[in-house]
């Protein structure tokens, strides 16, 4: 459970630069880390967002990602988008979306008014050792 076990939601902008990928990686890991995911998850869920930013950032065309983090205790949501060309979407069989969808428990895309959003969902499964 979170400190407060309740759900909440933080929402990040960063510009569509390969600089500030470390943002909402730093900030999923600090959600994970206050929500009880084990050090393996943590890791996990960094890199999953890091590639959906990395997939996202080069077809930003307005030069902004949005990062949206779901909490839902045990569940973190992580909802990245951008604006992008018309009819783009993420190549599903590539290498990047191959390690995405093996980090996290389910990851979908979703394009609507030509925002396309990527969301990926963990839970927390800290045992109580880890937890210690």
């Amino acid at each position: 459970m979170s400190s407060t076990g309740q759900s909440a939601e933080v929402r990040l902008s960063i510009p569509a630069d390969g600089a500030y990928i470390a943002v909402p990686r730093s900030v999923v890991g600090n959600l994970a880390a206050r929500n009880d995911f084990t050090v393996d998850a943590i890791d996990d869920l960094r890199i999953a967002v890091d590639e959906a930013c990395s997939l996202l950032l080069p077809q930003a065309t307005d030069g902004v990602l949005d990062c949206v983090f779901v909490i839902d205790p045990p569940q973190l949501t992580v909802r990245t988008s951008a604006v992008v060309p018309a009819g783009w979407t993420p190549d599903t069989s590539s290498f990047g979306w191959t390690v995405l969808t093996a980090l996290v428990e389910t990851a979908a895309v979703e394009t609507i008014d030509g925002r396309l959003t990527i969301t990926v969902t963990a839970t927390a499964t800290a045992t109580a050792a880890e937890k210690a």
